[in-house]
């Protein structure tokens, strides 16, 4: 669990961040594929972007494209129900591999959940008026199940309670696509020597 900076350390650290998340992010895509999110906005509508959904978001989800597969839209109705019932949120921020691993988490089961960035004022507010604290990751399961602290067993208890699958839908592959092939390496063969050749005598 990690403190939330304050105003003046976000400040100063902001432009190293950026910039350190722009490069994992490049090399992320480049081994795994490209990541799109799929979220609906403040008016319902669904969103497909290549950037990370808003912090008043509604069930986002994170979806990886590669070259022979593509992660299917279909929302088992076990997810969907869950969902309605006990809705998710994550308050998270750039904490690193704690907040990272929470999100993780929630991807890799397919769990759609909303995002509140709590470096923002407003957002943390609501984050201090939901648990009395300044830290995060935090997890809200519905209203009332409130996780402080990323603990994978603990969270995943939590959405095993809420009826949430311990794994999303299988991925459909695209008929037809292959993976780009690798490029070939190409054999140089060095020239013969020339036949009878000899130094003229000095």
């Amino acid at each position: 669990m990690a403190r939330v900076p304050s105003r003046s350390r976000r400040a100063r650290a902001g432009l190293a961040g950026a910039i350190a998340l722009a490069l994992s992010a490049g090399a992320f895509a480049q081994q795994s594929g490209n990541q799109v999110y799929r979220y609906e906005d403040a008016q319902g509508r669904v969103v497909y972007s290549d950037r990370p959904p808003p912090s008043d978001a509604r069930k986002a989800q994170a979806k990886r494209i590669g070259a022979n597969f593509i992660e299917t839209d279909v929302v088992p109705l076990a997810t969907q129900q869950a969902a309605e019932r006990y809705p998710v949120t994550l308050y998270t921020f750039a904490c690193g591999d704690i907040c990272q691993s929470a999100e993780g988490l929630l991807n890799r089961r397919g769990v759609p959940y909303s995002t509140v960035n709590v470096e923002e004022p407003a957002n943390a507010a609501r984050l201090q008026a939901l648990t009395g604290e300044m830290t995060a990751p935090v997890l809200q399961v519905g209203d009332k199940l409130v996780a402080k602290g990323y603990n994978e067993a603990r969270w995943t208890a939590m959405l095993d309670d809420a009826g949430y699958p311990k794994a999303p839908p299988p991925r459909r592959t695209v008929p037809g696509a292959r993976p780009p092939e690798p490029p070939r390496a190409e054999t140089l063969t060095a020239a013969p020597p020339p036949k009878g050749g000899e130094y003229p005598a000095q």
